[in-house]
């Protein structure tokens, strides 16, 4: 093994989040309502880099930044805060960073979007991409062509897949799992592009196009199937309060490759990405929701519950004796620079 290869190697579109929590419902036409929350930060493919890097993955990302401030700043947290590797990465002179105000109520949000499509395209960005162990890939319609050289490099693809506007979900796009070791789409995505009726259908039709297939169910937990080793888990997902779910199936999928990169058996592989995201959610943001090890550690030595005792009792063995320092989580607006 290559111990200078990455161990997660990603691309995608990055944003500047500032995200409005606390609202109760969302504002009606004409209507000002004022929150006491709010938090900003990176987001978009910067949720999965921050998650991964976070559990002390080696992290290579190529997307593109503004030349502006929020380009600036978003650049500032990844490289110098959260230790990302952004060799890959270009600033585009004149080309503004996309931005969302994501308004979150409940277990919902509402998203505002201001962005252009970037000057660079992800095949422009990974040329022919370095060997990595694995990569984490949003697929989508057309195939990137940088995906199909990753794979015969030997990179481990890890796929999720979106929201399908146009609501064909084409089944076309399953045709790309051909390149991927796990593909880890949510429960409504699964059975749109299965034609299937429920979770457990569609992952037993994702099983026969892919190693690893995962099929995540919001508050109802997750299910997988792993191929290479004829395992088989379903686990509930954590009682928690959620402040902003921003990001949470980021968390998971780069929390279910840290803990597969080390080899655990599926069901802890399964239930350590349900709680990464389920601590997520209890913060501002996508990006730096992420707990990393230090959030993890500190949930299971404040544990009392017996029963979540015993579900977790493998993370005894599985957290690292020094778990790192406190994370950042997301503030309510950028500092001031210093010069």
């Amino acid at each position: 093994m290559d111990d200078d290869r990455p161990d997660v190697l990603l691309t995608g579109l990055l944003f500047y989040d500032l995200v409005l929590t606390g609202l109760g419902k969302p504002p009606a036409p004409g209507e000002e309502i004022w929150t006491g929350g709010m938090g900003c930060g990176p987001g978009g493919i910067a949720n999965l880099a921050v998650a991964a890097a976070r559990f002390g993955l080696k992290t290579s990302l190529a997307t593109v930044f503004g030349d502006d401030l929020y380009g600036e700043y978003c650049r500032d947290i990844l490289c110098d805060q959260e230790d990302i590797d952004l060799s890959l990465s270009r600033t585009a002179d004149g080309w503004p960073t996309p931005v969302t105000v994501s308004l979150a109520y409940g277990h919902d949000r509402a998203l505002v979007t201001h962005g252009q499509e970037p000057p660079y395209s992800q095949d422009a960005l990974m040329g022919d991409p370095p060997e990595a162990r694995t990569a984490l890939v949003h697929i989508e319609a057309e195939p990137r062509a940088w995906l199909a050289k990753a794979a015969a490099n030997g990179t481990r693809i890890y796929a999720d897949v979106g929201w399908d506007p146009t609501q064909q979900w084409s089944a076309d796009l399953l045709d790309q799992l051909s390149l991927c070791h796990a593909f880890l789409p949510n429960e409504t995505e699964a059975m749109a592009y299965t034609r299937t009726d429920s979770a457990v259908a569609a992952l037993g039709t994702l099983s026969e196009l892919v190693p690893v297939a995962v099929v995540t169910r919001g508050g109802d937990g997750a299910v997988a199937v792993d191929q290479t080793t004829g395992e088989y888990a379903e686990v509930p997902a954590l009682d928690v309060d959620v402040l902003d779910a921003t990001g949470a199936g980021d968390v998971f999928g780069a929390s279910f490759v840290a803990a597969s990169l080390d080899g655990w058996p599926l069901e802890e592989r399964l239930r350590f990405a349900v709680l990464a995201a389920g601590l997520s959610v209890r913060h501002h943001g996508g990006a730096l929701a992420a707990p990393g090890w230090y959030g993890v550690d500190r949930w299971w030595r404040s544990l009392t519950d017996p029963e979540l005792k015993r579900a977790y009792g493998f993370l005894a063995d599985r957290l690292p004796d020094d778990p790192g320092p406190p994370v950042a989580y997301a503030p309510v607006t950028p500092p001031a620079r210093h010069n």
